[in-house]
């Protein structure tokens, strides 16, 4: 069983049944998008296999988030994608997703945001938010409204520091290591980068 702390409303305990049963959660030693290591990663792809659970998880999304009134939702490839669109089909919004180029975010293909834009950016996973900080920058080089951030899992340890309100919707306090100050444990397993 995994170690951690959840903190969330009452739909806690039926996201994480929903995490443990499409084997999402994952135990080794694992290079984090954030560069930092950790024993634990949640890989959403796992997740997004199953679109009955997809659907679930996105209606609960929208029932948890502060945000109203949104018409447009944005989300980062590759991790916040299906459950953007999911978001964005139940919200009867618009999707645009955000893709890398030359390992940086960049808004394509004739996409583009306008003032009448009320912005939701949902993500999959959240650590230290460099990918949700570089995400916001680009929605507020438009002439729109960035409503809010919500990510299905928020693994974050410190104050995020955004430029928008953020909702994660399960807290999970796993703990994570820079690489040159790894737990004997963890160090004697390889380290693997699975990809969200």
């Amino acid at each position: 069983m995994l170690t951690h702390s959840l903190k969330m409303s009452k739909y806690k305990e039926e996201i994480y049944s929903i995490f443990e049963e499409t084997k999402a959660l994952l135990n080794g030693h694992f290079i984090l998008r954030s560069g930092m290591r950790s024993a634990n990663f949640f890989q959403c792809a796992k997740v997004c296999q199953y679109m009955d659970k997809v659907t679930r998880l996105a209606t609960i999304m929208i029932e948890e988030i502060p945000f109203t009134h949104i018409n447009t939702v944005v989300a980062p490839a590759m991790g916040g994608l299906v459950i953007g669109q999911e978001v964005a089909r139940q919200l009867k919004a618009r999707f645009l997703f955000l893709e890398k180029v030359d390992d940086r975010l960049a808004l394509r293909r004739n996409f583009s945001l306008n003032k009448e834009d009320r912005v939701l950016l949902v993500e999959d996973v959240v650590t230290k938010g460099g990918r949700v900080k570089e995400a916001i920058e680009i929605i507020l080089g438009f002439e729109c409204s960035l409503i809010g951030v919500t990510s299905l899992v928020d693994r974050s340890t410190s104050e995020l520091n955004l430029r928008a309100p953020f909702h994660g919707m399960l807290k999970m306090n796993f703990p994570t290591y820079e690489p040159d100050a790894l737990p004997e444990e963890l160090s004697r397993i390889p380290a693997v980068k699975p990809g969200s």
